[in-house]
């Protein structure tokens, strides 16, 4: 009884804060107002698959996709380098890896847009050398570039947590029995590390689909991400139904994503794959 008494507050919080705001959402994408009162209506999942927002979907999933894949592929190889550490120096390398993430969200897209602007650091650098580049800021490739700085932390720690628990005795064996170093990490350290995979591929996948302010400031007021468009729905045009039915459908997708990655990770743990 007493724990059930303790559980009381956060059921409480979850109903709050999760459960009616999600109702809401629901509430407003199938139900419309006019002169005559409150009608369900199915118009504004319509709008969310015309030609010109599908698009928008596409180009998001593209974006994120991308974006989880370069994380994928830098953060690995720094979370195995953070694991392989002795105690000491890998507890500072961790707290240097995480500070960036102690600064404001904000602060670290604006200073990547002084680093790329026209006059920016970076291009006053290449020009050093005689360098000419194009227009850096305002492109899809400086809307990534924002997406793995600041999403990067969510790829590694996952993945170092997973490495770091791996017994050294595992290896070990499979190098005294003649494994070389590559198949060590084929067969037996990534097999292993699956689950931390499967957990930053989420961790990043998801805030990289919905994110709206990297692609605002970054990608410039003609580059709309799916995050971008909701956000217009209820803050500029006042159309909170369209605007809660892209949520409701962006909101299926990543049940939808979250459900094959936790599937895998379940099917495949402990590298049963390989």
């Amino acid at each position: 009884m007493k724990k059930h008494l303790l559980a009381y507050p956060y059921g409480l919080w979850i109903v709050i804060f999760t459960i009616i705001p999600l109702a809401l959402i629901v509430f407003y994408s199938v139900f419309t107002t006019d002169a005559a009162g409150i009608h369900f209506t199915l118009e504004h999942f319509k709008r969310v698959f015309e030609p010109i927002y599908l698009s928008v979907f596409l180009r998001s999933i593209k974006i994120a996709a991308i974006s989880t894949i370069v994380c994928l592929l830098l953060g690995y190889p720094m979370a195995m380098i953070l694991a392989g550490k002795n105690l000491s120096k890998k507890s500072i390398l961790v707290v240097l890896f995480v500070i960036p993430m102690w600064m404001n969200f904000l602060a670290r897209t604006y200073a990547w847009m002084t680093l790329l602007e026209k006059n920016g650091l970076i291009a006053a650098a290449l020009g050093f050398f005689g360098i000419s580049v194009p227009s850096l800021l305002y492109t899809e490739n400086a809307v990534i570039l924002g997406m793995v700085y600041n999403f990067l932390p969510f790829m590694v720690l996952p993945i170092y947590s997973v490495l770091v628990k791996i017994d050294k005795a595992v290896l070990e064996a499979a190098e005294d029995l003649g494994a070389p170093p590559m198949t060590v990490f084929r067969r037996v350290i990534f097999p292993l590390s699956l689950p931390g995979v499967s957990s930053g591929v989420i961790m990043v996948f998801m805030p990289a689909l919905t994110t709206f302010v990297i692609s605002r400031l970054l990608g410039g007021a003609h580059f709309t991400l799916i995050g971008n468009l909701i956000e217009q729905q209820f803050l500029t045009t006042r159309d909170w139904g369209f605007g809660a039915a892209l949520s409701v459908v962006l909101m299926l997708m990543i049940m939808f994503s979250m459900g094959i990655a936790m599937r895998y990770e379940k099917e495949n743990e402990g590298g049963g794959l390989w």
